[in-house]
């Protein structure tokens, strides 16, 4: 009979998505479950009877029976966490970003080759529906050369949802940045997923409406790529109630706009270009998750989880490792460092 992974969870914020993708993936189940919080563990066990519990992570990790442990508290603090569930024979699976600095994912990549485990992170709006012929469109050199584009993230976050769960969001310590590190980082993936290895950064950062962050709530940057594209990227938190995603790539031969995970022109030249764009539009008409207000609405962790089970089972890659997830965290802590020195940052 084959093997059932054991998942389990440390962290009962976002955390709970990971629960609920453990609890209905295939040739996987949702087995613990540790927070410190109780009152988040009643809430854990409420929606998953008989899960096992736990508050002390340590203890956690000596359960011979877990495969898999969902890391899924402050973003500073994936690394350690990820680190000591490898030490102990654990797979990890780490909620975005992997850490807050590409040294620190440097060493679970480390410590995962040493083990031999898997692990993966989470960046699941490449999985948003529109991403893959969006993808494909672009590597087959559709839209011709890329020449700009726009990846700009404009949220709102009020200030209780920074104070709350201890006020580690909006501090550099444990998020690492505000709205370009926390809320941005998963758009930052998609840039550099789609456009390619980025040749130098020059940036702006500001707090414009927040008392109760350290960090940023506004970011503009100026990303130009290895490819000769140049691409406006925007962060903000204070854009109430909020107004989404806009992601715009534009080339010699067409152009593609998405808000959120809707397409709202996809216009490549060609003799049935009306035709073509009637039939993406139609076909991809979903509105997103509304992230963008809410982020108790933040989808994708399901397929995410899923992943992540899929390769121990079969003995593959998750779809995110270590050193895919550097990328990201390079760009946004590039803006950060151009924003706080006045210099353009170059890439290698």
């Amino acid at each position: 009979m084959e093997k059932i992974v054991n998942a389990a969870v440390v962290g009962l914020g976002v955390g709970m998505q990971h629960c609920r993708g453990a609890a209905k993936a295939e040739g996987g189940r949702l087995y613990a479950v540790c927070d410190l919080r109780e009152d988040r563990i009643e809430r854990a066990l409420s929606e998953f009877p008989g899960t096992k519990t736990y508050n002390d992570y340590d203890e956690m990790l000596k359960d011979p029976e877990i495969d898999l442990v969902s890391v899924c508290v402050p973003s500073g603090l994936h690394a350690d966490l990820a680190i000591r569930a490898l030490r102990a024979g654990k797979h990890v699976l780490v909620e975005k970003p992997m850490d807050i600095t590409v040294d620190r994912i440097l060493e679970i990549e480390k410590v995962r080759r040493e083990t031999g485990l898997k692990v993966g992170g989470i960046f699941q709006n490449r999985r948003n529906a529109i991403m893959a012929p969006m993808k494909q469109a672009i590597d087959e050199g559709r839209l011709g050369k890329i020449i700009t584009g726009a990846f700009r993230i404009y949220w709102y976050r009020d200030e209780d949802y920074f104070r709350a769960n201890g006020h580690w969001r909006g501090t550099w310590q444990y998020d690492g940045g505000g709205s370009l590190m926390n809320q941005g980082v998963h758009t930052v993936d998609l840039m550099q997923w789609l456009l390619g290895d980025v040749a130098s950064i020059r940036a702006e950062m500001a707090i414009l409406n927040h008392k109760e962050v350290e960090t940023e709530d506004f970011t503009f940057a100026t990303v130009k790529f290895k490819s000769g594209a140049v691409v406006l990227l925007s962060s903000t938190t204070c854009a109430k109630p909020g107004a989404g995603t806009d992601i715009q790539v534009v080339g010699t031969n067409g152009a593609i706009y998405v808000d959120g995970d809707r397409p709202i022109l996809w216009r490549i030249a060609g003799e049935n270009w009306k035709e073509e764009e009637k039939e993406i539009l139609d076909a991809y008409a979903g509105n997103g998750s509304a992230a963008w207000a809410d982020p108790t609405l933040i989808r994708g962790h399901s397929f995410m989880v899923q992943d992540m089970i899929d390769a121990i089972r079969f003995d593959r890659d998750p779809m995110v490792g270590p050193m895919e997830a550097t990328k990201a965290v390079r760009i946004v802590n590039a803006v950060y460092e151009s924003a706080r020195t006045g210099k353009e940052i170059f890439f290698d």
